[in-house]
């Protein structure tokens, strides 16, 4: 039992119900916007109430621009392996690598072979499982040959690979006996169980058949992802039993289990707006905070083994951070390009170059947000762990960078609008006008090095949570944050609003 050092996503788990449509897109997009990382659908073809899982997961694909999304666990055997990997492969393509691929053996096998499925045993249908996880990984990895597969369940001819995911799409087993266990850890990337099904108390005894399989395969356990289905409830005071009480008590124990056993992906099965904010804003906060702050604990040198994230950067850090940001951010060797007047353009092409000083403006209010409560911890109205707690609050988005627990924070909302604009915006800008190509470069440039100042934010307020004396480090870095990236927005303004809006781009 461990903590693999894992980053902590927290998702819902909604209910496909026909009936519901509704409210399900509704909720999903809810996800997204308050800053949840996944959401997960289950799947029952028999089910004639349900809505179609792949045709759903493809619309919240759409609604959606930031969360995961994944099958809460595919019907395997109503879903032939060959088709789902295009399936699965397209969705990622669409979505922009969003999408996770949770696998179930099969249950409920009455309706499964009321539409024509097979009815397998125990045995049989972990031997299928294992059949379809090769049938998958050979239809996603590139190859100039078909693929020719002779398995007692399933058989490919030939088949050609692709398309091809743009990530590596996980695999992850909801398991609960020791073989699929043992399947797991020999050849998963995930761990898929349910509360319902795995109590807490139960997680390690599994956990250890996970571990033992993997190590028996030379593979490291933490390389497997721990994905926890849960359900609560929310209430006043502690009900004695599991996610049964206020936000704290939620977040104490799923710290407990992230540190104990390794869990790293809580999806909450919800279908109330409320709760699905609390568990957002309230719980998934409290408990990277203190996953965070323990894992810095054991970094320590008298703590014991390392614990599987990078080490805090030392106090010299900041002053390299300005030498890399002025070098990149150096106003004298920006490209520049001659700008025209767009007064006489009409309003809807003002507009949607004047969208983006809009979405800059945004990040701006929030970088003072945060401004603002450093200098109340400065004047001891507050104190460090508030901070880091009403930072991990803000909605926002993690994707090119590993930016460590801070991804949970402001990191997210640039990282949002650097990601929509390195995937979409500066290649539209591009290609339609390719003088702009130096200033898209600078641009991508500017990105990274604000990534590494967001990075160094991180761990310098970590450490100010550990020693309140290290408050003037967390200063250092949140003025070098201002400075590069008030700096890096007003020259995208400069040279971008011009070309979007004569050229009537759509940000």
């Amino acid at each position: 039992m461990a903590d693999f050092g894992h980053e902590l996503w927290f998702g819902a788990f909604l209910t496909p119900d026909a009936a519901g449509h509704h409210r399900i897109v509704r909720q999903a997009v809810l996800a997204d916007d308050i800053g949840l990382d996944i959401v997960g659908i289950q799947d029952h073809p028999y089910q004639p109430a349900f809505l179609d899982t792949w045709t759903l997961l493809s619309t919240l694909a759409g609604r959606t621009e930031r969360v995961r999304l994944f099958p809460d666990v595919v019907n395997l055997p109503l879903r032939p392996p060959a088709v789902l990997a295009r399936a699965a492969a397209s969705l990622d393509i669409l979505s922009g690598g969003r999408v996770e691929l949770g696998l179930g053996s099969g249950a409920f096998w009455d309706g499964i072979a009321a539409m024509g499925g097979p009815r397998r045993s125990p045995g049989e249908a972990v031997d299928a499982l294992e059949e379809a996880i090769t049938v998958l990984r050979a239809l996603w990895t590139p190859g100039d040959e078909g693929v020719r597969l002779d398995g007692g369940h399933y058989r490919l001819e030939g088949a050609r690979p692709g398309p091809f995911p743009p990530h590596p799409i996980g695999l992850w087993l909801g398991a609960y006996k020791r073989r699929m266990l043992e399947l797991t850890g020999r050849l998963g990337d995930g761990w898929v169980p349910s509360a319902g099904y795995a109590a807490p108390g139960e997680l390690g005894a599994m956990s250890e058949i996970v571990d033992a399989a993997a190590e028996r395969a030379g593979r490291d356990p933490g390389e497997i992802r721990r994905v926890y289905n849960i359900a609560g409830r929310f209430s006043g005071a502690a009900g004695g039993g599991f996610l049964d009480g206020p936000p704290t008590v939620w977040a104490e124990q799923l710290a407990e289990l992230a540190l104990g056993h390794g869990m790293s992906v809580f999806v909450l099965a919800v279908d109330d707006d409320r709760d699905l904010k609390v568990f957002a804003e309230e719980v998934a906060p409290a408990v990277r905070e203190a996953v965070a702050r323990e894992r810095a604990r054991k970094r320590r040198p008298d703590a014991e083994g390392p614990i599987g994230i990078a080490e805090a950067p030392q106090a010299e850090a900041p002053q390299a951070n300005r030498a890399q940001a002025g070098a990149v951010l150096d106003e004298a060797t920006r490209p520049r390009l001659p700008k025209r007047d767009i007064s006489a353009l009409p309003p809807r092409r003002q507009a949607n170059g004047q969208r983006l000083v809009l979405i800059h403006d945004h990040l701006r209010r929030e970088l003072t947000q945060i401004r603002d409560a450093l200098e109340q911890v400065a004047a001891g109205r507050s104190d460090a762990a508030a901070l880091r707690s009403m930072i991990n609050e803000l909605t926002m988005r993690q994707n090119y960078w590993t930016l460590g627990t801070f991804c949970a924070s402001y990191c997210r909302l640039l990282t949002t609008h650097h990601t929509i604009e390195d995937e979409h915006m500066f290649p539209m800008l591009a290609a339609a006008q390719k003088s702009l190509a130096p200033v898209v470069a600078r641009l991508e440039e500017e990105h990274e090095v604000i990534a590494g100042v967001l990075t160094q934010l991180d761990a310098a307020l970590v450490a100010m949570i550990e020693d309140p004396d290290r408050l003037d480090g967390v200063r250092d870095q949140v003025e070098l944050l201002s400075d590069v990236l008030l700096s890096h927005l007003r020259y995208e303004e400069e040279e971008l609003v011009e070309p979007i809006a004569r050229l009537n781009l759509d940000i």
